[in-house]
């Protein structure tokens, strides 16, 4: 976990989550993070290069194209992946992203932090359930 410390709305409805590495199967955890998040009332853009939509959202097909303030950039992709975006993650601006087990990358945490964007290697389910996130 980095050292910087950011405010989160109280109310999920004002805090935007985007899912990178969305996907419709049920049995993966980004699903089960859409869900969840959904359930709790955060407002939630899943992204998928390909799927249209997702748990009856719209899903984004490239980060470039979310134009919203974005509290939470939550990883399920690897670092093979998610080093391609770097540029595009950076412009979106996140005030902090969530690295989830398997999508841990040194070099796209070390950009962020130059950044002053908060990093976080955990799980967004544990986070979620244990009142954390």
């Amino acid at each position: 976990m980095s050292n910087i410390t950011t405010t989160f709305p109280n109310n999920p409805q004002d805090h935007t989550v985007v899912i990178l590495g969305a996907t419709p199967k049920i049995e993966r955890y980004a699903n089960m993070a859409q869900r969840e998040l959904m359930t709790r009332g955060y407002q939630v853009i899943p992204v998928h290069p390909k799927i249209q939509e997702i748990e009856g959202l719209k899903v984004t097909n490239r980060l470039c194209d979310i134009d919203k303030t974005i509290h939470t950039l939550t990883l399920y992709v690897g670092a093979a992946r998610s080093e391609l975006l770097i540029e595009d993650i950076l412009k979106l601006q996140p005030l902090r992203v969530i690295f989830n087990p398997g999508s841990e990358s040194s070099i796209l945490e070390s950009h962020l932090q130059q950044q002053n964007i908060e990093t976080i290697q955990g799980c967004t389910l544990v986070m979620l359930r244990t009142m954390q996130f």
